[in-house]
């Protein structure tokens, strides 16, 4: 019997053995339908350009696993390539793990998920439409056909031999650019797309670009000193470009830029139906079209069109009506922010002016009146200004509340009109409550706080008051006009140790180790949020690593949200990077060139004044 027992075992065995390679079999069968049913190419760094230069007609999306955007377009992106394959010639669909192949998607200027671009002969074009299997086959239907040539750029490239003719439309925009600049790169798609828009208008707007490093004598001429710098222009007259820099930015911004920014006002009912109850409102009064004080009028309204209202009239009778005379502006200060110690409105004679520079000079000097509200809308208008006063509570402007805020309104301009030299604003306190915080008094309790950007830019938050005094008001502002309080500092705590390469600086070591006279820096200012910081921080580590036997340079960052930045290191958008030389502290160079190591080293040689002294090379 022992022998049965022991072929039953054999047999029990046998079927096992039989069965776990079937089931590897298994295994092995659907790992090989998987990579069958991928039609869509994984390319890394090692196979990319392989892939590129072996196939005419290339697909290749950028993407990032975390992207919710990039999982939506998978199946529709392996629908497509399982499609495109089959064509003779077939065209592949690629894609590229740009949170790994970080050095691919820095190559190809991908600064979001997905990024799609065709590559035709080896020449990337960014994929322009629809995010669908039936859009991603007809564009590369039309791409791949052996005749397809890729449309003229809609930007018209300038030099000095078109550039005035160009100038001399209506309206224009032009950007000065720099190949190797990034920002640049990441406008440039935009700013066509813009262009092709703006083409098809009934009445066309032109863009150009001018390569500020080739037509040099151009760049000088407009006085270009970063990357990119965009201008407006109108029949040949230069203007600030202050608009967005996206696609849809750009156009609406433009089209709204078109004609004339003063409007010729018929009636005094019309003049006063223009007037805003928060702004101030320019008026121009002249006797006929032909006046060239008028054009110059129209030259300076157009120079402020994005701050301010204005208007114009031939009719005496609205200028009997504000008792005024041909040639003559008025800047009205609303209604709501009238007091006893200012007129109603400022009177302009247009007699002896040069230009509109001229009269541009006269509206600022008056464009906030003498306590206005700071808001949302007005931000960048108060903030040039230093010393600035801030006095927060809870302003409402509606019917049962509007005794109330003007009561303190009026208490702030008693202070305001002996102290000219200092400008003054109401502001909400919940609605500026972040505001409130910056300057230590969101704690404070109290009905109504008092805090000013001093002369140096610096914040000087006053000790709450229980109840308002205007002697204890006076000898506030006295004192800070002086310099004779202590500023209050947001900082993160020092750090204890340095390890890293990159050096951490803080509010509190700003001045010691950022201005710090025997040494240059060049420090970042991030925020702990932004893509486009954690893209550069192996970059800047690198680059760190690479001069950290220079001691006479350091490379640091700082957290500008969680700490206080000087004036002159102002972040408006992250990150954004500084060069303080050790012989000019005050005056840092804000870097506008490309993030690779290799642009860092460049730029830190041309221009630092105690590094790499007598060394051609690390």
């Amino acid at each position: 019997m022992a022998w049965k027992k022991y072929l039953w075992l054999l047999t029990v065995i046998a079927l096992l053995t039989v069965s776990s390679v079937k089931a590897e079999d298994d295994v092995e069968e659907k790992e090989d339908e998987e990579k069958e049913e991928s039609d869509v190419l994984v390319l890394t760094k090692d196979n990319f350009d392989k892939v590129i230069n072996d196939n005419d007609n290339v697909m290749v999306e950028f993407y990032a696993p975390w992207c919710g955007h990039c999982k939506s377009l998978e199946p529709l992106y392996a629908k497509a390539a399982q499609v495109l394959k089959t064509w003779d010639p077939p065209v592949p669909l690629a894609k590229v793990d740009a949170t790994i192949e970080s050095d691919l998607a820095s190559r190809f200027d991908v600064s979001g998920y997905p990024t799609l671009k065709f590559f035709k002969k080896g020449v990337p074009y960014d994929y322009d439409d629809a995010r669908t299997t039936e859009g991603l086959i007809r564009y590369v239907k039309e791409r791949s056909a052996p005749d397809w040539k890729p449309p003229p750029e809609a930007v018209v490239t300038l030099t000095k031999d078109n550039f005035k003719d160009f100038i001399n439309n209506d309206l224009s925009l032009v950007e000065f650019y720099a190949p190797w600049c990034g920002h640049c790169k990441a406008l440039a798609p935009s700013y066509e797309k813009a262009a092709k828009q703006l083409n098809i208008q009934s009445e066309p707007i032109p863009l150009g670009k001018v390569d500020a490093t080739v037509e040099t004598e151009l760049a000088s001429e407009y006085e270009v000193s970063g990357y990119p710098t965009l201008f407006l222009f109108r029949k040949g007259k230069k203007y600030e470009y202050n608009g967005p820099r996206d696609e849809t930015g750009i156009v609406n911004y433009m089209i709204m830029q078109q004609g004339e920014a003063s409007k010729l006002k018929l009636s005094v009912k019309d003049v006063k139906s223009s007037m805003k109850q928060d702004e101030i409102y320019v008026m121009g009064f002249f006797d006929n079209l032909n006046d060239p004080k008028l054009r110059m009028y129209m030259d300076a309204a157009n120079a402020m069109r994005e701050e301010f209202s204005f208007g114009h009239t031939l009719d005496p009778k609205i200028g009997d009506a504000y008792k005024t005379n041909p040639q003559t502006v008025l800047v009205f200060t609303p209604e709501r922010y009238y007091t006893k110690y200012e007129p109603k409105w400022h009177v302009m004679k247009l007699d002896d002016i040069k230009d509109e520079g001229d009269i541009v000079e006269f509206v600022r000097k008056r464009e906030v009146p003498l306590v206005g509200q700071y808001k949302a809308n007005n931000i960048k208008l108060y903030q040039k200004y230093r010393p600035l006063c801030f006095v927060f509570y809870t302003v409402d402007w509606s019917f049962d509340h509007r005794e109330a805020t003007q009561l303190w309104r009026n208490k702030v301009a008693k202070i305001a009109n002996n102290h000219k030299e200092v400008k003054f604003a109401i502001a909400d306190e919940d609605e500026h409550s972040h505001l409130l915080a910056e300057f230590g008094l969101d704690d404070s309790g109290e009905e109504i706080n008092i805090a000013c950007y001093g002369p140096d830019g610096k914040k000087y938050p006053m000790e709450p008051m229980e109840e308002w005094e205007d002697d204890e008001v006076e000898e506030y502002i006295t004192k800070m006009k002086k310099g004779k309080l202590t500023p209050h500092l947001k900082s993160q705590p020092i750090p204890k140790r340095q390890d890293s390469p990159v050096k951490t600086v803080v509010g509190k070591s700003f001045d010691k180790i950022v201005k710090d006279k025997s040494k240059d820096v060049l420090i970042e200012l991030y925020a702990p949020w932004c893509g486009h910081c954690k893209q550069l921080e192996p970059i800047y580590k690198e680059l760190a690593t690479k001069v950290k036997k220079e001691k006479n340079l350091v490379i640091a960052k700082m957290d500008a949200t969680a700490n206080d930045v000087p004036e002159a290191f102002k972040a408006e958008g992250f990150p954004t990077i500084y060069f303080a030389p050790s012989n000019n502290k005050e005056n840092p160079v804000k870097y506008s060139g490309g993030r690779t190591v290799d642009d860092f080293m460049k730029y830190l040689k041309e221009h630092a004044t105690v590094a790499f002294k007598g060394k051609d090379e690390l």
